[in-house]
């Protein structure tokens, strides 16, 4: 399936348009490909920030602080290590034609919710109803 390359930059997907057309799957190709590139070029800027910071702070607590710091990076640089593995797995639904259909329900999901959360592989009825499951068997 070749997508439609030309897109306006003002294009918004429409519900008035046929579901995952070509240009929809470009324009949401395009939104992802973007998101992973800045988690990327944010995760390289980090790495150079910790090389960098590998000083000696003689003050104990100027260095827990620095510590701290460096661990909260860390943590937030491994939830976005985590959510580029999503956003590849949305762009592999996209070239096998799965993008945009719930995994559970095989509906559409809603172009707002795909707009607000383009990985989203549930439509939000089904995404609440899971959420309610995993709540009843963490509570067990």
């Amino acid at each position: 399936m070749k997508a439609d390359k030309f897109l306006p930059d003002d294009y918004r997907p429409a519900e008035d348009e046929p579901f995952m057309n070509e240009r929809q799957l470009e324009y949401f190709r395009r939104k992802l490909v973007a998101w992973k590139n800045d988690l990327l070029s944010d995760s390289r800027d980090t790495i150079e920030g910790l090389q960098d910071g590998t000083r000696s702070i003689p003050d104990i607590t100027d260095r827990a602080s620095e510590e701290t710091d460096r661990a909260l990076e860390l943590r937030t640089r491994d939830r976005q290590r985590k959510l580029v593995s999503k956003i590849e797995a949305a762009l592999r639904r996209i070239d096998e034609g799965e993008f945009g259909y719930c995994e559970m329900t095989g509906d559409p999901i809603s172009l707002k919710r795909l707009e607000a959360r383009p990985i989203a592989t549930m439509t939000l009825e089904a995404q609440e109803k899971h959420e309610r499951r995993e709540k009843v068997h963490r509570d067990d």
